[in-house]
């Protein structure tokens, strides 16, 4: 029977081929003996994965997550790429439910652990915040298990709480943290004041939005421990330019777009209405696009976004499918971002700032086609 499947030397049939990528991946993982650091949360992982990524490679060899290959075959893949000139690895973990952020610890046995956040991300999954926190926190529980080290938003008091018996953190926050700071300002980049005695410094970045500060002090934290110099860490954190559709500021004549159109839940989009609300611009445009994976949650947390959005004034807000399509409200309703993009080619804006997010299935860049 094996001969039916012999296609050459460097084929071996297994009876499954996840499983054995992921055997495969924890024996790799096993030859190197370099810290390994396991990044999970609602939100803003990927960036902060980047930024540490940034940092970090200012002076050692590190090998990170690609993109978001975050997941149960995108773990091993990551693990494998990694070479033994590594100093440093940095293992970005997704989940949408129970047991998975454990079985990603087997296989890449972090020394070090980061949760970001712990928000209204994949509840059906999950079946409420809850069961979010208690997913997410499957990281702690291994740094426990092995006495490892976590990195912790002392600004979040559920993950102070979840943090419990582990005795190695290194905190970081606005108060109350070996690494402190705040924000300098916002207008449109985030600029961050770091406040420890004898380290005071600014720290510009090209992200738009103050929710992503936790995420520098993350970068700022994790660099420090490592041994890295404040300027080669600013520096970093000021060269990094977010690709993707993450928090990206582009300039279209005289309008402004800030595109964060990776992902949401209803904690990211909150954070970012509430940050257009706050920014300086005359005019201001918003083009949403439905929520995924809220399951019974998923009509209530989208009449919660249109509530939010009834509290400022805007020149127009436009709802792009999914579960807005039933709500009541006085906004532009589109079925696809395909209908949205037609309106935006028709609408000849000037002057104006355009923020444009949604979840990742409704590809809300397509409304900046041509």
């Amino acid at each position: 029977d094996n001969e039916k499947y012999h296609t050459g030397d460097k084929t071996i049939l297994v009876n499954d081929v996840l499983e054995t990528l992921q055997a495969l991946a924890a024996h790799h993982r096993q030859q190197l003996h370099i810290p390994f650091i396991a990044i999970t949360g609602s939100n803003g992982k990927t960036t902060t994965k980047e930024l540490m990524h940034a940092v970090l490679s200012a002076q050692y060899k590190t090998y990170a997550t690609e993109g978001n290959l975050n997941n149960h075959i995108g773990v091993p893949l990551t693990l494998l790429k990694i070479r033994q000139d590594a100093d440093l690895a940095i293992i970005e973990m997704g989940a949408n439910h129970l047991k998975e952020i454990a079985g990603y610890c087997q296989i890449a046995m972090p020394t070090h652990g980061l949760i970001n956040n712990c928000g209204k991300a994949h509840l059906e999954g999950f079946g409420g915040v809850m069961g979010v926190r208690q997913g997410k926190g499957e990281l702690y529980d291994y740094i426990r298990s092995i006495n490892g080290t976590i990195f912790i938003n002392t600004d979040l008091d559920y993950l102070i709480e979840m943090a419990a018996g582990i005795s190695k953190q290194i905190s970081y926050g606005s108060s109350n943290a070996a690494f402190r700071g705040k924000i300098y300002s916002s207008d449109p980049y985030l600029q961050v004041a770091l406040l420890n005695e004898g380290h005071e410094g600014l720290v510009a970045t090209q992200l738009v939005g103050e929710y992503n500060f936790p995420n520098v002090m993350a970068a700022v934290a994790v660099g420090n421990t490592f041994g890295i110099s404040a300027e080669k860490i600013n520096k970093a954190i000021r060269d990094y330019t977010p690709g993707n559709s993450r928090s990206q500021l582009i300039k279209a004549g005289t309008n402004t777009i800030i595109m964060d159109a990776y992902n949401a839940n209803p904690t990211s989009m909150s954070a970012a209405i509430r940050n257009f609300a706050q920014a300086d611009y005359p005019n201001k445009v918003i083009i949403l696009g439905a929520m995924m994976e809220l399951g019974t949650m998923s009509i209530e947390e989208h009449q919660q976004i249109v509530r939010l959005l009834q509290q400022s004034n805007w020149n127009q807000v436009l709802l792009v499918g999914g579960d807005f399509k039933d709500l009541q409200h006085s906004y532009t309703y589109f079925d696809d971002a395909g209908q949205a993009a037609e309106w935006f080619r028709n609408a000849n804006l000037s002057n104006t700032a355009i923020l444009i997010k949604g979840s990742r299935s409704l590809a809300m860049e397509q409304v900046l086609k041509n």
